[in-house]
């Protein structure tokens, strides 16, 4: 297969475009092989190209003409897990309905590639990146599956592991054999001297079943490097091959119509003596060499940085300095996160204005992914300047939010799991699923029906916030229905040990029906206002991801505001943490939008001419002029 005149041209035409970007980056990280890579690099993008569908192209081309797609008001995320929404990939095309009926045009199915046999970190140790778990389906299913995702204008996320591979990936077995070639894809030792020069200055990420950086393998007769388990190769990006893999296998899966990448532990991928060894400059590099490879071949696809790391950090993977804008085009908003729960325990929002006031501006082009969780545990990243800043001290509030969502301390209303104890740093992350953590599981305990209300109220606050905050704001599967941990978890022998697992729950399609059926329940209270918070969000183009919001001094401590600013006039955020009435001095709106003005989740005008306005317990209010 050649390619025709007009993809010939748009090839030549993109190639021309982006090659200066990749040789930049390639100059500096391999200038003995840069000429080398660059010629390796063509022809993978070449065939990639020829091999991509009609259908393909067809949308590569909408992208290019709408390069704003994930920005958009109406650009809404789901995750979940495959097995635990609809039992396989098949069951998930057949559930494509309701995400597209909840308003879903962006579906992020975790790891669904095939991971090792027996322990694998939920997914994320892969064996073999062409092939489908075989409990989930096969290639021919995940094409049939995108293909009606994209009739659905829903876009395919997925996990693409990047920092290391399961022991049992071809590669790895091939370096445990002896090959040059393959040893050389990973940070191989044959004894302590290096690895103990590392580990002086490297963190445990998983310090309680798997402490240390290095793993001795008596097959390959080395010390490997393994960041998070000890069945987790860390793989060697100085190596360009590992590059030139990675570049042809996201090809290859963007043309089966994966349309965005997460790139899973992006930050640990390049290693330097004397560091962390996390948010090296490299790793940017990097990643801009891949995105433009990608705007080559499938300029439909986006990058998503799994990089949970400090405001300071996290800026460089949207891209600062040179990298302005080139890497990847969305990531994790992990502080607004954090700061959402240490709202809703303290009633009090002076932290969270404080830590988003000083967040940097991100780039225009790229965008926030939003959420309230995920599937992981939350860990407490409040930073010590950010707590003292409020008067308290950072060490001793993260104890207290960590006391606080295990339900230990005594006015807690969270049901929540100590995950990660590590006494000596004292980093004590939280398991949980936003329903049980938010106050419903214990008020539906105990029979308390202000209790369930006020922790619908706060589930509610927090999505309207991710929605207003502007990016893509993400739904974790069944939180709009407030699912609450799932205990059962214990008894899977494979998931007894981490009990992050309570917090990913099966969906309960038994209540799906019943909520369609309208009867009065907790769920359906909260589907009901979460689908309307997102369809009014669609219709604002104050939303819009390329607009960032701007946190506004408050009067009230209980109240959180943020302006957006729009050409087409601003608008201002109110978000009430507490579960007491406020009443503001009118001068909060009218110095932003006079004296008129229209509430738009409640769809009601204002007059503005009294002295105060009132914001109910845990009211969301977004205010336009009117």
């Amino acid at each position: 297969m050649s390619l025709d005149a007009p993809a010939r041209q748009s090839f030549d035409l993109r190639w021309d475009r982006y090659a200066p970007q990749i040789a930049v980056c390639l100059a500096r990280l391999f200038p003995d092989r840069a000429y080398e890579v660059t010629e390796r690099l063509y022809a993978i993008l070449e065939s990639a190209i020829e091999q991509r569908s009609a259908e393909l192209r067809r949308l590569d081309e909408e992208r290019l003409l709408l390069p704003d797609w994930l920005q958009q008001p109406d650009m809404v995320g789901y995750v979940c897990y495959a097995n635990r929404f609809a039992g396989d990939l098949q069951g998930v095309k057949n559930h494509v309905d309701y995400l597209h009926g909840l308003g879903v045009r962006y579906l992020h199915i975790m790891p669904f590639l095939k991971p090792r046999p027996g322990a694998n970190d939920g997914g994320y140790a892969v064996a073999d990146y062409r092939m489908i778990r075989p409990e989930l389906g096969t290639m021919d299913d995940l094409e049939e599956l995108t293909a009606e995702l994209r009739a659905n204008d829903i876009s395919l996320v997925m996990d693409l592991v990047i920092n290391h591979v399961a022991r049992e990936h071809e590669w790895a077995a091939r370096a445990r054999a002896g090959e040059t070639r393959y040893r050389d894809y990973f940070l191989m030792y044959p004894d302590r001297s290096v690895p103990d020069a590392y580990e002086r200055t490297l963190p445990e990420i998983f310090p309680d079943f798997a402490p240390g950086n290095f793993t001795w393998d008596d097959e390959a007769g080395a010390w490997v490097w393994t960041t998070f388990n000890d069945y987790q190769w860390d793989l060697n990006w100085a190596n360009p091959d590992v590059l030139c893999e990675f570049v042809d296998l996201m090809c290859w899966l963007a043309n089966k119509g994966v349309e965005v990448f997460r790139l899973d532990a992006i930050a640990f991928i390049w290693k330097r003596m004397g560091t962390n060894c996390q948010n090296q400059p490299e790793v940017h590099d990097l990643t801009q060499i891949m995105r433009a490879c990608m705007r080559i071949a499938a300029p439909a696809v986006a990058f998503k940085a799994e990089a949970i790391v400090s405001p300071e950090d996290l800026m460089a993977y949207l891209g600062t300095g040179e990298h302005y804008g080139l890497v990847s085009d969305m990531a994790y908003h992990n502080e607004l996160m954090v700061q959402l729960w240490n709202c809703m325990a303290t009633a009090d929002a002076k932290m969270a204005e404080v830590a988003l006031a000083n967040m940097p501006v991100k780039p225009p082009s790229t965008t926030w992914a939003t959420y309230v969780r995920g599937h992981d545990d939350i860990g407490w990243a409040i930073s010590d300047a950010d707590a003292a800043a409020v008067g308290v001290d950072g060490y001793e509030h993260r104890r207290f939010l960590s006391d606080f969502y295990s339900g230990q301390y005594k006015t807690s209303f969270a049901r929540g799991l100590v995950f990660q104890d590590n006494p000596l740093t004292g980093d004590r992350r939280i398991s949980g699923s936003a329903a049980s953590l938010a106050g419903l599981e214990k008020a539906l305990d105990e029979g308390d029906e202000h209790g369930v209300d006020m922790a619908i109220a706060r589930i509610l606050l927090m999505y309207t916030l991710i929605c207003g905050y502007g990016g893509v704001p993400v739904i974790y599967m069944g939180d709009e229905l407030g699912l609450l941990n799932d205990m059962d978890y214990a008894r899977d022998p494979a998931h007894a040990d981490d009990n992050r697992w309570a917090h990913r729950p099966f969906m309960d399609w038994d209540l799906v029906e019943r909520v369609r059926n309208g009867e009065d329940l907790p769920a359906t209270r909260l589907d009901r206002a979460i689908r309307h918070a997102l369809q009014v969000r669609a219709t604002v183009p104050q939303l819009h991801a390329s607009v960032a919001s701007e946190v506004v001094p408050s009067p009230d401590p209980r109240i959180l505001i943020l302006k957006r600013e729009h050409p087409l006039g601003p608008l201002i955020e109110l978000y009430n943490m507490s579960e007491q009435r406020v009443d503001l001095h009118h001068s909060v709106l009218t110095q932003h939008l006079g004296y008129t003005a229209r509430e738009l989740i409640g769809g009601y005008d204002y007059d503005l001419r009294p002295a105060t306005i009132g914001i109910w317990p845990y009211q969301a209010a977004w205010f336009i002029a009117s």
